[in-house]
């Protein structure tokens, strides 16, 4: 079974100067492992702008256009203790776009640093974003449902000056980079850990392997005939778990709130034998988890949430992508909807079979890493040479690091 496999066999070396801390001066100035039937399946050295020339003319490419928020947001207390509230997703409104938007109060589920000295109740807490108006801006915490074994309390903002929480984070926030960075945010992360075309705001972790593109990749794909196609993933702080126990079926997948338009599912429907190609593992699970959506249609009627193990039932599944596909686009219709959005607990893991993508471009993961696991999903027992070569050939790791084109075995 696939939940036996064990996640000390999903590890390597990897030292602490190969962990790229801070973005190369240009976007595209990364590397570019190359690994697909073009490359007679050995792992190449290109460089990041070259990507275009790897790609299958008119195929298809998927971006996700989540935008990263300031979600650190550090307040004072009179005491002088600073307490960290990192917001993670919102409650109320529980759509991204409206609480943004709210200028007077919001609630979010939140994780809490120095949580100690944050004691149970009804407490005020001062944003100080160093600005001589602050006291038009102010944050703050009024109510906190504590639990004690919850570690994503909520916490109610309530602030004055008739500004959008979008604003107030922007002002009082900051970008909250990786831990394995081990340093604090710093001004060049405002830019670079955002993709250039990052549009819907809600993620906590940027979908990193889009952080190579500039204008000129985007421009290369066009004239290329390939078509790009945008979903939204918002992507949380489980990203940067790490897996803990012993085998993958004991951990448990983090879930993510993710969106696609009836446009996008239908081109994805009627693409025919066109190659697709997902940038960043969150618009592959995004991509994957559209099969399920739509088998759930099939049986049940209605779209519902897809769980971790979902893609691995004993009985199978028996409905062709295409079917699934016009079963979810059917309900979309007979429901007006325009777009769709969901959630996800999908983990992929070596024995996954992927409906979707037939390429991916993604950057080099964490040892012992969920992310690990899929990239041996879908290349089977070549990441250990995949990930030998970049080693070997001084290629930049995780977040800030450089990029590969993969194709699935």
């Amino acid at each position: 079974m696939v939940q036996d496999i064990r996640i000390e066999d999903y590890t390597y070396n990897l030292p602490e100067d190969r962990i790229a801390r801070y973005p190369l001066p240009q976007r595209d100035d990364s590397k570019l492992l190359v690994y697909t039937n073009g490359s007679g399946r050995r792992p190449e050295n290109r460089k990041f702008r070259d990507l275009a020339d790897y790609l299958p003319e008119k195929s298809l490419m998927v971006f996700n256009n989540t935008k990263v928020v300031p979600a650190r947001l550090l307040f004072q207390k009179d005491t002088g203790a600073l307490i960290e509230i990192f917001c993670l997703e919102p409650e109320f409104p529980s759509d991204y776009a409206q609480c943004f938007a709210s200028t007077a109060s919001c609630r979010w589920k939140v994780m809490v640093g120095n949580r100690k000295r944050w004691k149970a109740g009804r407490l005020k807490l001062w944003v100080d974003g160093g600005n001589p108006q602050r006291k038009e801006l102010e944050a703050m915490a009024l109510e906190a449902e504590w639990y004690a074994t919850d570690p994503t309390p909520v916490v109610t903002f309530s602030w004055q000056g008739g500004y959008s929480f979008s604003q107030v984070m922007a002002h009082c926030g900051r970008i909250p980079i990786p831990p394995y960075l081990k340093r604090d945010t710093e001004a060049i992360d405002l830019e670079r850990y955002q993709t250039w075309y990052a549009r819907r705001e809600g993620s906590v972790a940027a979908p990193t392997a889009g952080l190579h593109f500039a204008q000129r990749e985007l421009d290369a794909i066009d004239a290329k005939g390939i078509t790009r196609l945008n979903l939204c993933l918002h992507v949380g702080a489980g990203t940067f778990l790490p897996v803990k126990s012993r085998t993958i079926g004991e951990h448990e997948m983090h879930s993510e709130p993710f969106s696609v338009s009836r446009t996008f599912l239908t081109t994805l429907r009627d693409k025919g034998d066109r190659p697709v190609t997902a940038v960043g593992t969150t618009s592959t699970r995004c991509l994957e988890s559209l099969y399920y959506l739509g088998v759930h249609c099939l049986e049940q009627g209605e779209p519902g949430f897809v769980e971790q193990w979902e893609p691995y039932r004993e009985e199978g599944y028996k409905w062709s992508l295409e079917e699934a596909l016009s079963a979810l686009i059917s309900y979309m219709e007979s429901q007006g909807i325009e777009e769709l959005v969901s959630r996800t607990r999908i983990i992929i893991v070596p024995g996954f079979r992927f409906r979707v993508i037939d390429f991916l471009v993604t950057n080099f993961h964490q040892p012992q890493s969920t992310l690990l696991l899929l990239i041996g999903a879908f290349v089977g027992d070549a990441w250990h040479a995949i990930y030998d070569f970049a080693l070997a050939n001084d290629f930049r790791f995780l977040s800030y690091g450089d990029s590969s084109l993969l194709q699935k075995v």
